[in-house]
């Protein structure tokens, strides 16, 4: 723009022509893009919807005996029932303090495991080998193990929800740290950051979508550990609760468990979404609108 044009373009005092303005644009993620998510939540919930509706009907229209499985209403009711008693939210509470507990054991355990050997190559010859050969071992071979180890108590309970919520953390951690883009260290030591802030400030927060998927893996195997652990010598929990069903023949109250085990897993799932949308946000796959 030629400087004659540029003044000609700023307004005379007095006059009465205003300054022409741009049109403002759109902010991004307008309606448009929250109409879309909104479709997109709704079409995500319509297979289970639908999957109801036809577990119903059958059931109603009697081509499914309640013997063999009892309609969504029937377990709907069962649900009212045993939640009016408080027996339900007895069970559902001692299995929750059991999965918080093993799981808070075990991951600690496994980060600090996974940070000891994503860092040490003497680490990872001392502890690695070890670790993997256990990881191998599946909960039903060392059921009989902890018996004997801890008896049927809440001990041997955490410890197997522990052991099973170690591995998941312990592996992604250590491919997260290993995983880090070599530019950036090399961009820290050009910058003459120390080990410590090199390690705060680019090694740990590279590492973390990796171990932030291990806890969404751990989670679901945290409940698998405790399904496997409440089958033998409970008192109380969910999984007694099914056992207990069992020896009446209490479909209804089994498949009840099933779904309170299916809704907490999904919940446990959007807890660790969440915990990835907030503390990857400078992440470009994790950003606002980047799924």
């Amino acid at each position: 723009m030629s400087l004659a044009e540029d003044r000609a373009s700023v307004p005379v005092a007095g006059s009465s022509a205003a300054p022409r303005r741009r049109p403002a644009k759109a902010p991004a993620g307008g309606p448009s893009k929250r109409a879309s998510r909104q479709a997109l939540a709704a079409l995500s919930w319509a297979a289970p919807v639908a999957f109801l509706i036809v577990w119903e009907t059958l059931c109603r229209s009697g081509y499914v005996a309640p013997q063999i499985l009892p309609a969504p209403s029937k377990v709907a009711l069962t649900a009212w029932k045993l939640a009016t008693t408080g027996s339900l939210f007895h069970d559902l509470g001692v299995s929750l303090l059991r999965a918080a507990t093993g799981f808070t054991i075990g991951g600690a355990l496994g980060f600090a495991l996974g940070v000891a050997v994503g860092f040490s190559r003497v680490a990872e010859a001392a502890i690695d080998r070890s670790v993997q050969m256990v990881r191998a071992v599946p909960f039903l071979a060392a059921l009989p193990l902890t018996i004997i180890w801890f008896g049927v108590g809440e001990t041997q309970k955490i410890f197997l929800v522990s052991l099973g919520v170690l591995f998941p953390i312990y592996v992604n951690t250590v491919l997260g740290i290993r995983q880090v883009d070599p530019k950036l260290l090399e961009l820290a030591r050009v910058q003459g950051l120390s080990a410590w802030t090199t390690i705060a400030r680019v090694i740990l927060p590279g590492a973390l979508p990796s171990v932030l998927t291990g806890v969404r893996y751990a989670l679901a195997v945290a409940w698998l550990a405790l399904v496997v652990a409440e089958t033998v010598g409970a008192q109380a929990g969910l999984g007694f609760l099914a056992m207990d069903a069992r020896e009446f023949l209490r479909t209804d109250v089994i498949v009840l468990t099933i779904v309170i085990y299916a809704a907490i897993g999904a919940g446990s799932d959007a807890i660790a979404r969440l915990l990835e949308r907030r503390l990857l946000r400078w992440h470009p796959n994790y950003a606002e609108g980047a799924r």
